[in-house]
């Protein structure tokens, strides 16, 4: 269970993909204009990593090294083929406008550098929660960012909704600030740099803080057992 529970903390925290690696930032910054685009990148997204991750782990043993990069790409690939096609199939307008960004998972580096770092070198079901956590923080990521941005542009949450769920979702947009003019530059790509800054700063606060709270802890359990009884 502690493995389970590291591999958790890596992928939502310490070695979330979006927020410490940085990278595959070209999708991340691009769709992250609402929430909608946001969550419906960032579940196809994670649905690869965890399902690549776990066929990659039951190959591992199969493969040549000469061969091993393209055996993984051709896993990747026909995994978002998958995806692409029930995307298209159900949700055709949100498909319509995540646009070429899902095809594109194929060659987001995110992907194969876990089925490489982790998967060609663990057991089937740890590869598969792996993968998972590290798709669930991508996409916490471009969810939060997508609702800065979305905040911040239109002044509304959850915009385009029914792109996803169809017209009965149309009323479920939030208007947190009624009759806002809205601000253009959150929705243009440089909102994206600023609001992914802002995120990684935030992250990198709380661990400052949390290291000193830490230090600051341990120092008092020294004091404490170095005083005269």
């Amino acid at each position: 269970m502690n493995q389970y529970r590291e591999i958790i903390i890596n992928g939502i925290w310490k070695q979330n993909p979006s927020m410490v690696q940085i990278l595959g930032m070209c999708p991340v910054l691009a769709i992250s204009t609402n929430i909608t685009n946001a969550l419906g990148l960032g579940i196809a997204t994670a649905l690869v990593m965890a399902f690549s991750n776990a066929g990659v782990s039951l190959v591992r043993n199969h493969v040549t090294p000469d061969t091993r990069i393209p055996v993984f790409i051709l896993i990747i690939a026909a995994l978002v083929t998958i995806i692409d096609m029930v995307m298209n199939a159900f949700i055709h307008p949100l498909y319509l406008v995540l646009g070429i960004f899902i095809p594109l998972i194929v060659t987001n580096c995110i992907v194969l550098a876990r089925t490489e770092a982790f998967a060609s070198k663990n057991p089937v079901l740890p590869s598969l929660v792996d993968g998972l956590m590290m798709g669930i923080g991508v996409t916490l990521v471009l969810v939060v960012l997508g609702a800065i941005r979305e905040l911040i542009g239109k002044g509304t949450l959850l915009s385009g909704i029914d792109l996803a769920l169809g017209p009965i979702a149309k009323h479920w947009v939030i208007h947190v600030i009624p009759n806002y003019p809205g601000f253009l530059l959150s929705i243009l790509p440089p909102g994206a740099f600023f609001g992914l800054g802002l995120i990684i700063a935030t992250r990198n606060w709380i661990d400052q803080r949390n290291k000193q709270k830490t230090s600051q802890q341990m120092v008092n359990v020294n004091l404490d057992a170095s005083a005269p009884a």
